[in-house]
């Protein structure tokens, strides 16, 4: 009877712990690759969610001519996606997925592998915690994400923006048409028209690149601020009442890893997701909009790649100030769930990684 109080004491530690547990290093392999996997799961789970509502509002911001007339309301939203699926079925509703889905795991996983790594450089220890830290890593995480994956991000935008149904829009005759587009001004009439032509490549790799300026400043405050606002409401909301047991994955729940703070339940978790891409999409819409004209500048206008401040004076004298928010609404609509589905998958998929 003595010798089987010890092996069930045994029995239970090893139920209790399936496997080794150790404190994982942040810049080891093993939780920079599980970090980045995790990131291209939440990635592609939140997008996959609102990709139909991706495809409406990219129409909108970019003023395609089938579907700008019903812009500016949520009767217009619905009459857009009935359009849609009447004239393309189920799959013109997930136009363009297939891109995204291609540029989004690198991209997301990048994004949250670059936030972790940064963070942890930015914020060593407790004591440094400030709101211009967190911000300032989530910053520098977005645009470290958007330097690695650009050119899949203008494919998608052109594969969600055509509406034409022919053989040039798979995935390759996309990319052919995208390098080959060239300004569509033959004979300059003025100085200004002169300059612009000789300042930029008339075709090439270089139109994989169009908004890329607007981007990388529209990172700053969207990734800034929903990094900013996730971490703020989760730590507001990491209480009891709202915090779940820290288990170890495997353990049937039953067991505390003390080198993880409270995870969030699945609701509050969800809380401080969606109220991240709230905050981000606010602050940081009019740049969205801007970046999305000078993507599709190869197929609207005459061509040209326009700068920031050009496209910017095209939609304030087409539209006025409003112009800047055409499709803020379902923004909101779109981007809240993402954000939520996006930090809900991530922070569950790290847990079951072990990391």
């Amino acid at each position: 009877m003595t010798l089987d109080k010890p092996r069930q004491t045994l029995k239970s530690i090893h139920t209790a712990y399936p496997f080794p547990r150790r404190k994982l290093d942040k810049q080891s392999g093993e939780y920079i690759i599980k970090s980045g996997i995790a990131g291209g799961i939440a990635g592609c789970a939140a997008k996959t969610i609102v990709a139909p509502l991706d495809r409406v509002k990219i129409l909108f911001q970019t003023s395609n001519p089938q579907y700008s007339k019903y812009s500016g309301s949520w009767g217009g939203f619905v009459t857009a996606l009935r359009g849609i699926y009447s004239q393309d079925g189920s799959r013109g509703l997930f136009r363009g997925h297939s891109a995204t889905l291609l540029r989004i795991f690198p991209y997301a996983g990048i994004k949250f592998l670059a936030y972790e790594q940064i963070r942890h450089v930015v914020i060593p220890s407790k004591e440094y915690e400030t709101h211009l830290r967190r911000f300032a890593s989530g910053s520098l995480a977005g645009m470290v994400s958007v330097l690695f994956t650009y050119p899949l991000e203008v494919i998608r935008v052109r594969a969600a923006f055509e509406t034409k149904v022919d053989k040039r829009n798979t995935l390759s005759g996309i990319c052919k048409k995208i390098y080959a587009e060239s300004p569509r001004i033959p004979h300059p009439t003025n100085p200004n028209e002169m300059i612009a032509l000789k300042s930029v490549p008339l075709a090439g790799l270089a139109n994989f690149f169009r908004g890329f300026s607007a981007t990388m400043v529209g990172m700053i405050p969207y990734a800034g601020a929903s990094f900013l606002a996730h971490d703020t409401v989760s730590e507001l909301l990491r209480t009891p009442a709202f915090a779940a047991k820290t288990t170890i994955p495997g353990s049937g729940g039953g067991t505390t890893n003390p080198d993880k703070p409270p995870q969030l339940k699945y609701w509050a978790e969800l809380l401080s997701g969606g109220f991240a891409g709230f905050f981000s999409q606010t602050v940081s819409y009019p740049v969205e909009v801007i970046r999305r004209r000078m993507q599709v500048g190869g197929v609207v206008g005459d061509g040209r790649r326009l700068r920031m401040v050009e496209v910017a004076s095209q939609i304030l004298a087409e539209k006025g100030f409003k112009g800047f928010f055409v499709g803020l609404g379902i923004g909101y609509l779109k981007i809240v769930p993402m954000a939520a589905t996006s930090f809900f998958a991530y922070e569950r998929a790290k847990w079951y990684l072990g990391i």
